[in-house]
């Protein structure tokens, strides 16, 4: 395994794009730009290299497959290589480095599967380009809704159907990356973790058992804009004090809820605009967004319940117009059970410690989740950062995370 763990951190080095990982500024490889491409183009010459066959779909996703037989089911791998706004060179790649070298070391040792493998490289997974994430795996998935978000722009103005077809595809025909429910029998994700449960309890592999995805508020608060120095304080209409207390009872009804020990949830008053925003005058209007995680969707809307009683409270009080806005609200994602059911005494033959939790952050898979049986695994990052600079995950537990890999996929491909 000397070799392979050699093999993988040159490997590592040249899907970053880089001889060294240690990057002051991070990586800056936003989805559907040159440097993704660049980087996509790695991903080819490495699997070629492999004897893996490759392909671009419609969404720029990118394909290597270990094909034995046409009319064999395929088991799937992979994770993402674009980044956020100075990044780390791990959320993401580990993944399609973990892949990888786990087709590198089955071909290596002459192990001959009854199925097709492939790994999958998803196109713009972030968010931090257009504001919408995950597009290469909901366009396999045949949920991408490209009407209602093909305008959207970057900080450049550039829309994100130019982004794409400046990348030699055409965004009317995105969709056509979807593919039938037959063609993969299962999907597997390894990630980073960001976040410390495992290093603070020193497990070397975490088994996901759902994610987390996000119920987003806007709310809107409207007083009255008028004179700081010439306004009495009992004539106000402050926007900005009205709706103050709902920062801190956001933080205090997730910490009363998760003592209950009922499940967990996290809600975070994560943006906040006023207008006018003057020293010299009352702000008149106030815009707050709330973005609310949980692995329960009942605990999600009692959050949001509580969130609209306490507004109602407030305008009561306060003389303030009030309206909310529920600009996402998706449904948590478990994935499979009979998957994470296999992984565990897996991580158990090899002598890995493993855990069972959830996941804040979303990720391709719970597209995948949608439509096939699949799995998430994570590994340990170092003080949990990640989209930073200092994202790093050590290369010992890459290779930890490649070898249950190794051995899950032995278990389902077996030697003809």
């Amino acid at each position: 395994m000397d070799k392979l763990l050699s093999w993988m951190e040159h490997t590592l080095h040249q899907l970053n794009l880089v001889s060294d990982m240690n990057q002051i500024d991070g990586f800056s490889r936003l989805g559907y730009t040159k440097e993704e491409q660049k980087s996509q183009h790695q991903f080819r010459v490495i699997a070629q290299e492999l004897g893996l066959e490759t392909n671009q779909d419609f969404a720029g996703n990118q394909w290597a497959i270990w094909k034995v037989d046409e009319k064999a089911p395929t088991i799937a791998l992979g994770s993402h290589l674009d980044t956020v706004y100075h990044g780390g060179g791990y959320d993401g790649v580990a993944g399609v480095l973990a892949g990888l070298a786990t087709l590198k070391a089955l071909k290596d040792e002459g192990f001959q599967p009854n199925k097709n493998i492939a790994i999958i490289a998803f196109a713009c997974e972030e968010s931090a380009r257009f504001g919408v994430s995950t597009i290469g795996s909901q366009a396999i998935c045949g949920i991408l809704k490209e009407k209602h978000i093909g305008h959207l722009q970057d900080l450049d103005g550039i829309t994100l159907s130019e982004a794409v077809e400046n990348c030699g595809l055409k965004w009317e025909e995105i969709n056509q990356a979807k593919i039938p429910r037959g063609d993969l029998e299962q999907f597997i994700e390894l990630h980073i973790e960001q976040g410390k449960q495992l290093e603070s309890t020193n497990t070397k592999i975490g088994i996901v058992s759902a994610i987390a995805r996000p119920t987003r508020l806007k709310i809107m608060c409207k007083g009255m804009t008028n004179h700081t120095g010439t306004t009495r304080m009992e004539e106000r209409r402050d926007a900005l004090v009205a709706i103050a207390p709902l920062i801190h009872f956001v933080e205090k009804k997730a910490i009363e809820i998760n003592k209950r020990q009922e499940g967990s949830i996290v809600a975070t008053v994560s943006k906040l605009e006023l207008n006018p925003n003057s020293m010299s005058m009352i702000p008149g209007e106030v815009i707050i967004g709330i973005d609310i995680r949980s692995t329960s969707a009942a605990l999600k809307k009692e959050m949001t319940t509580s969130i609209y009683e306490f507004l109602e409270d407030i305008k009561r009080k306060r003389s303030v117009y009030i309206h909310v806005e529920k600009i996402v609200d998706d449904n948590p994602i478990q994935l499979d059970a009979f998957i994470q059911k296999r992984l565990h005494p897996t991580c158990s033959e090899l002598g890995f410690s493993s855990m069972f939790l959830d996941s804040g952050a979303g990720h391709d898979v719970m597209n995948m989740a949608q439509k096939w049986p699949s799995g998430l695994i994570f590994i340990p990052c170092r003080d949990g950062i990640s989209h930073h600079p200092n994202e790093y995950a050590e290369m010992k537990y890459l290779l930890v995370g490649t070898k249950l890999l190794i051995n899950y996929l032995k278990e389902l491909v077996v030697t003809k």
